[in-house]
């Protein structure tokens, strides 16, 4: 694995191509809409909750109340959404979002919110985005070709940055002159225009030559997939401590803005300055991510991000303030856009959503445990000394490097079949098992070491795709012969394990091969029941 990655984006391809594809575009300017509103509902929430009560444990926890939902869900969501018809999917999440929306607005309106019943409601609200969102990433790949996929992945980086540079400063402008309920109302409104664009998509009809996973056997899979990748293994590590440090920002700046100034313009403005440093941030990591390592941008942006709470914990000049969120949105997009870009091309399709998943599992996870962590620090101490501490936390965090390098991103995970289809004897055998499979390989002694070295290293790959046991013996009459054994669940699963085989895999096959002095033989057992006689 290199010492260090470059992000190559091919030159060729325009980064404005994507929009080309007419449904892409549209879905990206409907998605501009419902962010910004999103936006105008998360600084209303928080504002809202500053005039219910003076704990900042109460303002940080609807931070938590944001984010529960993908940390106890982003797994199963991750499932479904591998399984099941990802537009009906997101269609349906829109509408319950839509109704959750409406509802708030409603209460807001009357007057009769309470600080429980704003955190069960924005809990409500974020459990359809929870949902929502690991299949909403996985439908780039479908809407967009493979050679646009990076500037595609970009271009809803930007809208979702440009929507934070405009949604925080219109809701507090709109909280200001009109009250926080109108900037609820637009945000139910907002969800429209996606609903609409989803509601018209004429999405292929998938078909695959093997049934579809049961919910089990896919959240099984999941798991399995990430327990034995370790490149996406050491992502989720870097990114869900850098995202624990990072929520206290998150968590406390409404208090630190209630502080500055008793006007909701203040948060507004803060969080307007951050979105639009987000937008310029953007724009500079495409320009630098094929110059620069991986390593060293995402260095950079978090010790930048680290200043900013610093800076943030000690200074008390709201000018001065908002020029340096400049800094902090600049930097935040740019260690979010790696984190993001980087999970989606470590994850092959067909578990794809589920990646995405257990990378929003572990992001979201570690802001609802870090506000509710930083919020309570606050509620003991004071804000700006819990922002102090994540910000010299957040600095500390750059020494993973040396232990946990990123992954590399340049490898082919289309799938590579190129073995033989296994027989059976009899058909309707999907549901049989568990199954044995083994391989039978005929060693040079003297590269009997190396063999070993490198077949052990495989096993990783057979647990990855489907094996729940794995195995390497050698027969005692032929000491040059190694049997390789390893247990699936089914034949179904067995066949599916066929198709989950990569390009990026046949090196570490073909290197176990190059040790082999004859043709490996492949054998299939099934597990035999007994037969109960009366």
């Amino acid at each position: 694995m290199p010492e260090s990655l470059q992000l190559d984006p091919a030159p060729s391809v325009s980064p404005w191509r994507p929009l080309r594809i007419g449904l892409f575009r549209n879905l990206l300017i409907a998605d501009l809409v419902s962010d910004i509103g999103t936006f105008m509902q998360t600084v209303g929430a928080a504002w809202l909750m500053t005039t219910l009560t003076n704990s900042s444990l109460y303002i940080a926890l609807i931070q938590t109340a944001s984010a529960l939902p993908f940390f106890l869900l982003a797994l199963p969501a991750g499932s479904i959404g591998d399984i099941f018809d990802r537009r009906k999917l997101i269609l349906s999440t829109e509408l319950w979002m839509l109704a959750i929306a409406v509802v708030v607005t409603v209460v807001t309106f009357t007057g009769t919110m309470t600080p429980w019943l704003l955190l069960l409601l924005t809990l409500a609200l974020s459990l359809g985005d929870a949902i929502e969102s690991p299949t909403w990433r996985a439908i780039f790949p479908e809407l967009v070709r493979k050679e646009d996929l990076t500037p595609a992945l970009a271009l809803n980086g930007i809208e979702f940055n440009l929507a934070r540079a405009v949604g925080p400063g219109l809701a507090g402008l709109i909280i200001a002159a009109v009250g926080v309920a109108t900037a609820f109302l637009l945000n139910a409104l907002s969800f429209l225009g996606v609903i609409l664009v989803i509601f018209t998509w004429k999405r292929p009809t998938r078909t695959s030559k093997v049934p579809a996973e049961t919910f089990g056997g896919a959240s099984a899979a999941a798991i399995r997939y990430v327990r034995y990748s370790p490149g996406i293994r050491t992502l989720l590590l870097r990114s869900g401590i850098v995202i624990f440090f990072a929520s206290s920002f998150w968590a406390l700046l409404p208090t630190v803005a209630k502080e500055l100034s008793g006007s909701a313009l203040a948060y507004g403005f803060l969080l307007g300055f951050f979105g639009v440093g987000a937008v310029l941030g953007a724009v500079v990591l495409q320009r630098v991510s094929s110059k620069l390592s991986t390593e060293t941008v995402l260095s950079a942006a978090t010790a930048m991000f680290g200043a900013i709470l610093l800076t943030t914990a000690t200074l008390h000049n709201l000018a001065l303030l908002c020029f340096l969120m400049l800094l902090g949105g600049a930097s935040w997009t740019v260690f979010m856009s790696l984190f993001n870009t980087m999970v989606q091309n470590l994850a092959p399709d067909w578990v794809r959503a589920r990646v995405l998943a257990a990378y929003l599992f572990v992001f979201q996870g570690s802001v609802a445990i870090g506000s509710a962590l930083w919020g309570l620090a606050a509620e003991h101490t004071d804000a700006r000394v819990a922002l102090f501490v994540s910000g010299i936390g957040i600095g500390a965090s750059l020494l993973l490097q040396l232990s946990f390098r990123l992954p590399t991103t340049a490898v082919d995970l289309s799938t590579w079949n190129h073995w033989g289809k296994p027989s059976m004897f009899e058909d309707q055998a999907n549901d049989l098992g568990p199954v044995l499979v083994t391989v039978k390989y005929v060693v040079d002694p003297a590269k009997a070491p190396d063999f070993l070295n490198a077949i052990y290293r495989y096993q990783r790959i057979r647990r990855r795709d489907g094996a729940t046991r794995w195995g390497i013996f050698f027969d005692t009459e032929s000491p040059n012969t190694y049997l390789e054994t390893f247990l699936v669940d089914s034949w179904l699963e067995h066949q599916r394990q066929h198709d989950r085989f990569t390009v990026a895999d046949r090196e570490l096959e073909q290197g176990v091969l190059s040790y082999t002095a004859e043709r490996t033989t492949v054998k299939h057992y099934i597990s035999a029941k007994r037969t109960m006689h009366s």
